[in-house]
């Protein structure tokens, strides 16, 4: 099996150089600054000096920002941090790998709190709500890849009509940067990401097919419906970046999916996410594989019977910066495979 650790920091290197070698794209931000953001209009006096990153995305910004110094928390990491930000990170508070109290987080007495999820601070949210941080003075931000409508879908996820695209994350990374009023950092490692989803982009299958794909990322049992990427997600942008598309048809972010719809599917590659968290045991990537070979229907689809299983950081099928990381963790493995050239 792929060194998945050795591909993280292979493949992420390029971000840190970039940063370092790109020089100064952008000019001050001038306060106060107000931002839209997912419905909500957010004044910033000034630059945060105690930042939380609440959710796994958010934190590895502001990490990849360079920001270690202004957090004083994180929380709810599906995987540990990336390789190259571990030195930095370890500088920054760990409240909890799963969700934190609201308690918690402003025990820790944050002036900013950036939310990957909205199960984190959206309006159906265990953890706070938006507002609950406004009356105690705390601003807070919320990825716009996933301010989702939930009108369609009952999960508090959502779902897409359209398929992600590294725009909106592009958008966050700049917003986030001129929060902080780095705003040179920010154009630095967009232009890393830009330069990497290009570079993706020309990939071609062997004999020019379009390979389609699962994306597995758990499920609490082997008899239990699989948590999948849904078709316009992260997951089915890694694949249209590949020159495929993605099996599963779900307008849901995250749609459980009975292993017989699966087999339906016909996928010619099946992508296992490989998880940190150790909730259950299929969060690892090992046990999803001797399920795939060993379960007497699973392994007779054509990705199974042509092993064509590879493993990606869970965390690269949430639409995050570890989106291209996944992506080019699958390139790799399906050339070594001979179904990419």
């Amino acid at each position: 099996m792929t060194n998945l650790k050795s591909l993280l920091a292979a493949c992420g290197l390029s971000a840190l150089i970039g940063l370092a070698a790109t020089p100064s794209l952008a000019g001050s931000t001038t306060y106060p600054l107000t931002l839209e953001n997912c419905g909500a209009e957010v004044t910033f006096k000034k630059a945060p000096e105690r930042a939380i990153g609440l959710g796994q995305n958010s934190a590895e910004i502001l990490l990849l920002l360079g920001l270690q110094d202004k957090m004083v928390g994180t929380a709810f990491w599906p995987s540990k941090v990336l390789p190259q930000l571990a030195e930095a990170n370890a500088k920054v508070k760990l409240l909890t790998v799963e969700m934190p109290t609201f308690e918690s987080m402003l025990a820790e007495n944050p002036d900013f709190v950036a939310a990957a999820l909205p199960s984190l601070v959206g309006p159906s949210s265990k953890v706070a709500k938006r507002e609950d941080f406004d009356k105690v003075g705390v601003a807070t931000y919320l990825s716009p890849s996933t301010c989702l409508s939930t009108k369609d879908v009952k999960d508090q996820y959502g779902s897409r009509a359209e398929l992600w695209n590294m725009d909106l994350l592009y958008k966050e990374i700049d917003e986030l940067s001129q929060i902080f009023d780095v705003a040179d950092r920010g154009q630095a490692l967009i232009a890393d990401f830009k330069a990497r989803e290009a570079k993706l982009r020309g990939s071609v299958a062997k004999d020019s097919q379009k390979l389609s794909y699962v994306f597995w990322f758990s499920s609490p049992s082997p008899s239990a419906d699989a948590y999948v990427g849904g078709k316009n997600g992260a997951s089915g942008f890694i694949a249209d970046l590949l020159g495929g598309r993605n099996a599963i048809t779900a307008d849901a972010e995250w749609p459980t999916i009975g292993w017989e719809g699966i087999i339906a599917s016909n996928p010619d590659v099946i992508v296992v996410a490989s998880l940190d968290r150790n909730r259950w045991e299929l969060d690892k990537p090992e046990a999803k594989i001797k399920f795939l070979n060993t379960d007497p229907a699973v392994s007779q689809t054509p990705a199974v019977k042509n092993k064509a299983l590879v493993v990606m950081d869970g965390q690269a099928m949430n639409p995050t910066i570890r989106t291209i990381y996944g992506a080019e963790q699958v390139a790799e493995q399906l050339k070594a495979l001979g179904l990419l050239k």
